[in-house]
């Protein structure tokens, strides 16, 4: 059984089945900021979608399309759409995916309304949105980068740090949150809209730092996976590391965050508040889960030979 699977057999395990009865027939909306096809956002319905559809709630769902579409017009032309099927159906329940959803559609209608709301995957902290009201609660999502960081650093011949990303909202959030979390600066910070803007920062970056931090593929749009990897293989001099299992192809190590357990996390949270628990009495909490993988393939073409114990407690990822 791999590690997903089981993840969500154990936290689906701590939904009492006979309270089912309690919630069968209730009406849950899924809003996600982002599109079908996207890993992470993938794996936030999944997780949330195998507990609410378990326990007999009706679920509906909503892509809203942002990371593709990044403009402000479209964006709250998203979150007006969201809010008129909220307002036509009536869901006993909304569970939100990422940030879009609650600034474009959260923020400006519901909050303190009495539609409960949980959301998901909210980047660091939720207190720059005014949450949590008494209509709801989340699941904050944090990322693992000391973790990731200080094991790079293991494996590097200096001490300069670049943060190479997708030039999307997420990741202008999260890059100051990373060099926060790890007190320092990046030597160098690149954010990038286009493939061939990837692979020209990837290769000058070689030389400019020591460990490189992969941010996010998802906001280039023209990205392409087996060309990413074929490049990243020819062109990788330095070791570099990222959070999102789907890098994996295109760096050396990755410490990182599990999707559906932020979908799980929300789904039985929505069953607790469809039973009768208040927003206001659950509490926002961080993700804790984690999964270490290693691509020694990728490492070997830049000299880099992972310790056993790393790879003892590791997934090598699949090429």
């Amino acid at each position: 059984m791999s590690l997903h699977r089981a993840v969500v057999a154990l936290l689906i395990s701590l939904v009492a089945l006979p309270a089912f009865a309690q919630v069968a027939g209730k009406k849950a909306l899924f809003i996600n900021s982002y599109h079908e096809g996207y890993a992470w956002s993938d794996g936030e319905e999944t997780g949330a979608k195998t507990v609410l559809t378990a326990a007999g709630v009706k679920l509906d769902f909503i892509r809203m399309d942002t990371k593709r579409h990044q403009d402000e017009a479209f964006r709250k032309a998203a979150g007006d759409k969201a809010k008129a099927q909220i307002d036509a159906t009536k869901p006993d329940v909304v569970l939100l995916s990422d940030d879009p959803a609650v600034a474009y559609v959260l923020v400006p209608y519901f909050k303190g309304s009495k539609i409960p709301f949980v959301f998901m995957g909210v980047n660091w902290e939720c207190a720059k949105y005014g949450l949590p009201t008494t209509n709801v609660t989340g699941m904050v999502e944090v990322a693992l980068v000391k973790n990731l960081i200080g094991t790079l650093r293991e494996y590097a011949k200096g001490g300069r740090i670049g943060f190479l990303t997708a030039d999307s909202e997420t990741e202008h959030i999260d890059g100051p949150y990373y060099e926060k979390s790890l007190g320092i600066a990046f030597t160098e910070t690149k954010y990038v809209k286009t493939f061939a803007e990837w692979k020209d920062a990837f290769v000058k970056m070689q030389d400019k730092v020591d460990v490189l931090f992969f941010g996010n593929s998802a906001g280039i749009n023209d990205w392409n996976d087996k060309e990413g990897a074929a490049f990243a293989e020819a062109n990788s001099k330095v070791i570099t590391g990222g959070i999102y299992d789907f890098l994996m192809p295109f760096v050396m190590l990755g410490y990182t965050k599990i999707a559906e357990e932020q979908g799980i996390w929300a789904g039985k949270t929505a069953i607790d508040i469809l039973k009768g628990t208040a927003p206001s009495a659950i509490p926002v909490t961080p993700n804790k889960q984690a999964k270490i993988f290693i691509n020694p393939k990728l490492a070997a073409k830049a000299g880099v030979i992972f310790k056993p114990e790393l790879v003892k407690n590791s997934e090598v990822a699949a090429n």
